[in-house]
């Protein structure tokens, strides 16, 4: 936990940024890793098994990035649709990466009951930036809406609409991390023109819910697996995980579709968000991409168990 007091160094303290700050923001944020080898290489050893989709391009300057999805080779009306999302904030790194590893590895063993719409990097751009928000200091997971302002959310909305009545399972993969309370949550109040108020930093895996439809037996089904790969985030003193209370063990709620949340585009029946927690000693980020592998397999299964 950051109990640092002092401004954040863009802006003025108690003004929201303009495109000065934004622009100052963005010259800041040096490319640390390569969106092209980590993401894009290793999916196109898959384009045997699966159908790749390109399904839009962003740029910004002189760097454009193709968005990728990944959808089962031998689609079939009749089966419901598993959607599976990661990378919506590019920091999170076992979101992309355990979405690969799913895709290289259990994805075929649901091949014949249900279809698969896998997108690894939602947010190619602040993925190599280890980054929150995208290039114009808009967070992708606040823009899943009709007037949303980040591309790479009205890009997916657009990929995912055709299939939309199909979709009973939409899983999207997150990780809460140290540096949320060290950079991110302070340079969204710096942004907005508030004031930094720490918080706590769970430590360990939980999931977020949708209000409108929490399914707490389906949370707490894919929480007993992964709990097999690391340990469940304990509530806080309050009874809380990150402000929000604690309704299941390991489970909080929020209305995901007000938000603009990436959870909440579709009307899927099971909806999760997962959050692992890659800054814990006993965890690892091999364990936090099999946290993820082993939340998708759970919440597939559960789903289609559950159907009727």
């Amino acid at each position: 936990m950051n109990k640092n007091s002092k401004p954040y160094p863009i802006g003025t303290p108690g003004v929201p940024w303009g495109n000065i700050e934004r622009d100052t923001w963005r010259e800041r944020q040096p490319k640390l890793r390569s969106y092209a080898d980590d993401v894009l290489q290793p999916l196109d050893i898959l384009r045997a098994n699966f159908e790749w989709l390109q399904y839009g391009q962003v740029a910004y300057g002189e760097e454009s990035y193709p968005l990728i999805a990944f959808k089962s080779k031998i689609w079939r009306d009749e089966l419901p649709i598993a959607l599976v999302t990661g990378g919506v904030h590019g920091y999170e790194s076992s979101g992309v990466h355990g979405a690969l590893a799913f895709l290289a590895g259990p994805a075929e063993r649901w091949a014949d009951r249900v279809n698969l719409l896998i997108v690894p990097c939602v947010s190619p751009w602040a993925y190599e930036r280890i980054q929150r928000w995208n290039a114009q200091a808009i967070d992708p997971n606040r823009s899943f809406r009709a007037d949303g302002s980040a591309e790479e959310a009205t890009l997916l909305m657009r990929l995912v609409a055709p299939f939309e009545k199909q979709v009973l399972l939409h899983i999207d993969l997150h990780e809460t991390t140290d540096t949320d309370e060290s950079e991110f949550r302070p340079a969204l109040a710096a942004r907005e023109g508030k004031v930094f108020v720490p918080g706590l930093i769970p430590d360990g895996f939980y999931l977020v819910g949708d209000t409108d439809k929490p399914a707490l037996a389906f949370q707490q089904a894919v929480l007993a697996e992964v709990a097999k790969i690391t340990h469940i985030a304990p509530a806080d003193a309050k009874g809380e995980i990150i402000g929000s209370a604690v309704v299941a063990p390991g489970v909080i709620l929020y209305p995901c579709k007000p938000l603009g949340l990436c959870a909440g585009m579709t009307n899927a029946r099971y909806v999760s968000t997962t959050e692992v927690y890659p800054d814990s000693e006993s965890c690892t980020p091999t364990l936090c991409n099999q946290a993820q592998m082993t939340a998708i397999e759970a919440a597939i299964g559960y789903a289609l168990a559950n159907q009727d």
